[in-house]
């Protein structure tokens, strides 16, 4: 007997697949409470290098005494609080110079120093970052490629090299810092305008007939100086301690200039009965570096989209 024919089953209506949904980029919301708190430490910190600056601009009306004016009848007094005389605050050295004073106009040639540096490095490398980025070419293959043979050597044997060339001063060691710097501000630059050059209202302004120029600095470099800013507050304590270890090396500032690193270098045979002449100068380099990394650190913060600061 033929079998009888299987009802027919209900067809399912097919799923629908829901299309895939992209998460949101996200940003890091800062709670109330560390926002008013990362505000306050970056004004103290601001407040700080105000008053440093401040301090190494007026060194001559600031500084109680002249800081190469040598007392040997005062030699190796104690801070004022820990019995020595009221009119030298911090003690005086071996040579009876003022810690005080020599701490105030070394502030003064630290400061200048890093501003020089960083100043001339962050132009070098800006200006031909931007015109690598933007023109291409053989040009910007010939930069990139002398700008990784410098970037593979180590930033302080490269200054002490260039030192030992250029000689050692207050110039030659700005410069020499210089030319070992540039290189990080033109990768970041030419990386930064890459990004940018294919925008869309630098692509309208180039139909509009803008030199390419006007294009590269006045169009795209102001997008980009974001991360350079932060680049050069961090630049300016790697200066100010590169200077520093300089000094203390005999290869920086030579003396009667007074600098931290030269203080702390002569303080070295004294620790064990002198210990103002290492501890002032050593908090003050520290103070100093850690103020500008922490308004670095509060810019970084500041200028990144992702960051709700």
């Amino acid at each position: 007997m033929p079998r009888a024919a299987a009802p027919d089953r209900p067809v399912r209506p097919a799923r629908a697949v829901p299309a895939p949904v992209r998460a949101p980029v996200r940003t890091a919301v800062r709670p109330p409470r560390w926002r008013r708190r990362h505000h306050r430490v970056a004004a103290v910190a601001a407040g700080f290098l105000v008053m440093v600056g401040m301090a190494a601009l007026l060194a001559p009306w600031v500084a109680p005494h002249p800081p190469t004016r040598q007392q040997i009848a005062r030699r190796l007094l104690s801070p004022a609080w820990a019995g020595g005389r009221p009119e030298h605050v911090l003690g005086t050295d071996q040579l009876g110079r003022d810690i005080a004073s020599r701490i105030v106009y070394g502030a003064r040639v630290s400061l200048a120093v890093a501003v020089v540096a960083v100043g001339l490095a962050a132009g070098t490398g800006v200006t031909l970052g931007v015109t690598a980025g933007y023109y291409g070419g053989r040009l910007e293959r010939v930069l990139t490629r002398l700008a990784d043979v410098q970037l593979a050597f180590p930033l302080t044997l490269l200054v002490i090299t260039l030192i030992a060339i250029l000689g050692p001063g207050l110039g030659n060691v700005a410069l020499a810092m210089a030319l070992g710097g540039w290189a990080t501000y033109f990768r970041m630059t030419r990386a930064q305008v890459l990004a940018l050059r294919e925008a869309e209202y630098v692509v309208a302004a180039r139909c509009l007939g803008v030199p390419d120029a006007r294009i590269a600095f006045r169009h795209i470099l102001p997008n980009a100086l974001s991360p350079l800013v932060v680049l050069a507050s961090f630049s300016v304590a790697q200066v100010i301690i590169l200077e520093s270890a300089l000094s203390f090396l005999g290869l920086g500032v030579q003396p009667p200039v007074p600098t931290w690193g030269a203080m702390l270098a002569d303080s070295r045979d004294y620790l064990a009965v002198a210990w103002w002449l290492a501890a002032f100068p050593g908090l003050a380099l520290m103070l100093t570096v850690l103020a500008i990394n922490v308004l670095g650190d509060w810019l970084r913060d500041l200028l990144d989209p992702r960051l709700v600061v």
